[in-house]
């Protein structure tokens, strides 16, 4: 998966996390299993931390489901402008 220039920016206007803070982040999963419940809860909370927003246990929940059972959207960008 490529993601340009636009994509970062369009979360960080959103989420006010930088595209190295984001690179960062993805090199630390890709260093873990996707598939481990306890990466992703770390994942999860760090990225609410840094962003201030709250992430409850029932949405944690969901993003974990989504993540594991591999129904992430290919078209990360449309997510990004529909979600954050």
């Amino acid at each position: 998966m490529i993601l340009n220039d636009n994509f970062f920016k369009k979360v960080e206007n959103k989420t006010k996390v930088d595209k190295d803070t984001i690179i960062n982040l993805a090199s630390k999963l890709q260093n873990n299993n996707l598939k481990d419940e306890a990466t992703l809860r770390e994942v999860i909370r760090e990225l609410s931390n840094m962003t201030g927003k709250n992430v409850s246990k029932e949405q944690e929940d969901k993003i974990i489901d989504t993540i594991v059972k591999d129904k992430v959207p290919k078209d990360l960008d449309k997510f990004v402008d529909d979600n954050l």
